[in-house]
């Protein structure tokens, strides 16, 4: 009888969770780079509200490629 939690898919979950946030912090950085503004500043000193809403979306965005290309 095959165990409820396979450790082997487990272990490939985590894994593959790792590399996903790995590559969303690696395109955020290349972002902030591109980007003429210091995006941090932008947003928390200066308030710019359009600015965390692009930001927000271009997250969101890559945060779903990623999840397409591990699933499958």
């Amino acid at each position: 009888m095959e165990h409820l939690l396979n450790i082997k898919y487990i272990t490939a979950s985590i894994v593959y969770s790792f590399i996903g946030i790995i590559i969303l912090v690696f395109s955020f950085w290349v972002i902030e780079k591109v980007t003429p503004e210091n995006l941090y500043k932008e947003i928390l000193v200066n308030k710019n509200v359009a600015l965390a809403i692009m930001l927000s979306a271009f997250m969101l965005a890559i945060a779903i490629i990623i999840a397409s290309a591990i699933h499958g």
